[in-house]
C-alpha cells in the first residue's frame, strides 16, 4: 500500500509542476512573415470522463502551448469534469520539425493511475505551405495507435503517420 500511495503523491505533484509551467509562444509577436495554422484535436468521450488527444508538443525543439496544457488548466479544480480545449497556433513557412504525441487524459489526475492511457508521439519534418491549415490527428487502442498531421480540407498526410502495431498502453511508472 506504501508503494501505491507513492505513485498517486509523485501523480499529484507532476499534475501541479506541469500546470505551472510557463510556455512561450514558438512566433514573436513582432512576426511578419507569411505563415500558415497548425490546429490540435482531441476525442472526448463524456461517459468515461476522457479523451483522446492529439497535439503539437514543441516546433524546432522549443516546447510550445498544446491542448494538453491548455486543458489541464481549464479542468483543474473541477472533479471529474473534462473542459477540452483545442489550440491552434501560427507557425511560419520554413522547414520545421514537429513533436506530436497522440495521448489518453483523464478529468481527475488519480485516474492515470487506475485507468488505461494509450500514447504515442514522435517527429514531423515538413515544409508548411502560407495560408493553409494544419491538424494534428490520430487514433489510440490496444492494438493500433498512429498519430499524424494532415492538410487541409482534403486531409492529405504530411510527413509519416508514427505508428505502434500493438498496444500503446502506457504501464504505471511511464504515465
Amino acid at each position: 500500500m506504501i508503494i501505491k500511495s507513492r505513485y498517486v503523491a509523485a501523480a499529484f505533484i507532476a499534475a501541479f509542476l506541469t500546470g505551472c509551467a510557463t510556455v512561450q509562444p514558438f512566433l514573436p509577436s513582432d512576426y511578419a512573415g507569411p505563415v500558415a495554422i497548425l490546429k490540435d484535436s482531441a476525442k472526448s468521450s463524456i461517459r468515461d470522463k476522457n479523451a483522446d488527444m492529439f497535439y503539437a508538443e514543441a516546433i524546432n525543439g522549443q516546447v510550445i502551448e498544446s491542448s494538453r496544457n491548455s486543458t489541464d488548466k481549464a479542468s483543474a479544480g473541477q472533479g471529474r469534469n473534462l473542459s477540452v480545449r483545442n489550440i491552434e497556433r501560427k507557425i511560419p513557412i520554413q522547414p520545421l520539425k514537429v513533436s506530436i504525441v497522440g495521448r489518453t487524459i483523464y478529468a481527475a489526475p488519480i485516474d492515470v493511475l487506475i485507468r488505461s492511457v494509450y500514447e504515442v508521439k514522435g517527429n514531423i519534418e515538413f515544409t508548411p505551405e502560407a495560408n493553409k491549415i494544419y491538424t494534428v490527428r490520430g487514433v489510440l487502442g490496444e492494438k493500433y495507435s498512429a498519430v499524424w498531421i494532415e492538410e487541409g480540407p482534403d486531409k492529405k498526410i504530411v510527413g509519416e503517420k508514427i505508428e505502434i502495431n500493438g498496444s500503446a498502453k502506457l504501464g504505471v511508472l511511464n504515465k
